[in-house]
């Protein structure tokens, strides 16, 4: 498999989970969408259950995530192919954040790539610990069974 596309996934799933985590904390430290239908939702897990039996908020959401999906599939191939100058996980935006002097870009290209490494451990404990203590939000404390 070409390191192109190990990036490149390593790249998309890093950033994802880096959302994950910060969108799990703040939904289950009470931030909620503002409309009426989203302000009884108890915990992270009980919004996603609402969605998924709510399906037109879910159709909603999945659609934006497929156009972005095929905009990303349409730059990795071009990328790949050598159409344009490109890489890995470059969608053309936010470079303007990155410092100019190409020794420092590199340096925060890679915290992004540790940190979304961190991320995707993180939400990985997160979701383990939201589904074995369902009674919870985040923070996860492990209790005494004898409580």
């Amino acid at each position: 498999i070409p390191v192109y596309l190990m990036r490149e996934a390593e790249l998309k799933h890093g950033r994802v989970c880096m959302l994950a985590t910060i969108g799990w904390i703040a939904t289950d430290l009470g931030a909620r969408f503002p409309a009426q239908v989203f302000q009884d939702i108890k915990s992270t897990v009980a919004a996603h259950d609402y969605l998924v039996e709510n399906s037109f908020y879910m159709s909603e959401m999945l659609g934006v995530i497929g156009a972005i999906e095929v905009y990303g599939l349409w730059l990795l191939f071009k990328g790949w192919g050598g159409d344009i100058k490109r890489d890995a996980g470059d969608f053309f935006l936010g470079k303007n954040f990155l410092p100019k002097d190409p020794k420092q870009a590199d340096e925060m290209k890679l915290k992004e790539l540790e940190n979304g490494r961190l991320a995707m451990l993180a939400i990985s404990g997160i979701i383990t610990m939201a589904q074995s203590h369902p009674d919870q939000t985040w923070p996860y404390q492990l209790r005494d069974s004898q409580e």
